[in-house]
């Protein structure tokens, strides 16, 4: 017999990112000394505060009991004092909050709580590839719109068709941004929800980043926005902040309406997030953020010493303001492919080309400043080799 996948599981879109792990592993079972800036998972532990919370609340044995289907009221209402204290944002638990298994399955699901097939969704470009996923299995249309330096990788609104602006039924941002490492101002958010209200778009910002600021910044929420819940959400994920990447514990929060679509398809898909870990994340979210901001302090330590060693070589970055990532540019001649190829087959260094994340990230590649020195240093100089960037002299 047999059973081919569905049409919709042959539109998916390729994961960008195991092609990469592949091409890795190849050069690492070759034996080559593999420098590795292209990936973008966390690799400091979850703190051990966090740990003993699991552990201890994986031993209650209320909590090997199905979850109730909508989260814990106590992870809900930790995650709304966290906004209050946080970000000055008020949050009903019940009605405000949904509890997810990580963001990507908000932000992949959205589109099948949310639109009908046909309708047109708005994606950055360059953007979070998973994204996609969701424009795929919901059968909506994708529009795309384009993340520029000029204007430090911001949307500019006026340079959307005003056809397309009038389709479109949701937009999707990220800041601080994955890839570019850019970050919102409180004025580009209010241009946001005054563009949203205009057009009678819904707004979703992805803040998985939101912990992650540098030169003495506070990335901002987009909930801070006065309307932002009249015409959107933010989800907000563990993952980051508190190095549970592969807790998958996160949660949207805002426009009442939009949770509960949110909840209503969870309801239907999932018995919500293991009790254990929500306990867990109660416990990360009152905490003193103490943790946090000694996480922060490591990734801005890394930002400006893989800066030092790359200007050094002549390799100028993009000046990012948040997330742990740098957005380096790729010298004359080369595509942001080939020279990813490059890096990889000539100096053991693996990067993120740019159009792994969209047609306008060609230009780029995105280096994880998930490594500590002196590899930053090793790679630049390995890169150097190559002579392929003009050294400025004082």
């Amino acid at each position: 017999m047999n059973f081919p996948e569905s049409n919709i599981l042959q539109q998916l879109p390729k994961q960008f990112f195991a092609n990469l792990v592949q091409k890795v592993n190849a050069k690492i079972a070759e034996g080559v000394d593999v420098i590795n800036l292209g990936q973008g998972n966390p690799d400091q532990p979850t703190p051990e505060f966090v740990v003993q919370s699991l552990q201890q609340a994986a031993a209650n044995p209320m909590n090997h009991k199905y979850s109730l289907f909508r989260g814990m009221p106590d992870f809900k209402q930790a995650a709304a004092d966290f906004y209050k204290r946080e970000y000055n944002v008020d949050l009903d638990p019940e009605k405000e909050i949904a509890v997810l298994g990580g963001s990507k399955t908000g932000l992949v699901e959205l589109p099948l709580a949310l639109m009908n097939p046909g309708d047109t969704l708005l994606l950055p470009d360059p953007g979070y590839p998973d994204y996609l996923s969701g424009v795929t299995l919901a059968q909506v249309k994708l529009a795309l719109f384009r993340l520029k330096a000029a204007n430090n990788f911001l949307p500019d609104y006026t340079e959307i068709d005003p056809e397309v602006a009038a389709a479109a039924k949701f937009l999707y941002l990220n800041y601080p941004n994955n890839p570019t490492g850019a970050v919102a101002t409180p004025q580009f958010f209010e241009d946001t929800v005054a563009f949203a209200k205009a057009q009678d778009i819904g707004i979703v910002h992805d803040f998985a980043y939101g912990a992650i600021g540098f030169d003495g910044q506070k990335p901002v929420s987009f909930l801070q926005t006065p309307g932002a819940k009249e015409v959107g959400i933010e989800m907000y994920t563990l993952s980051k902040s508190f190095n549970m990447a592969g807790w998958r514990i996160a949660f949207a929060a805002g426009n009442a309406e939009i949770i509960e679509a949110i909840n209503l398809i969870q309801d239907h898909l999932f018995v919500s997030v293991f009790p254990a870990i929500q306990d867990a994340g109660v416990t990360a979210l009152q905490s003193d953020q103490s943790s946090v901001k000694q996480l922060v302090a490591l990734y801005e330590k890394r930002r400006n010493e893989f800066w030092t060693a790359a200007k050094a070589i002549g390799w100028q970055p993009y000046p990012s303001g948040g997330s742990f990532y740098a957005w380096m540019p790729v010298p004359q001649g080369y595509t942001s492919e080939t020279f990813a190829d490059l890096l990889l087959n000539e100096a053991g260094v693996a990067v993120a080309p740019g159009t792994g994340f969209g047609a306008g990230g060609e230009g780029y590649v995105r280096v994880g400043l998930l490594i500590d020195e002196p590899r930053f240093t090793e790679a630049c100089q390995r890169i150097d080799k190559l002579h392929l960037f003009t050294k400025q002299h004082s």
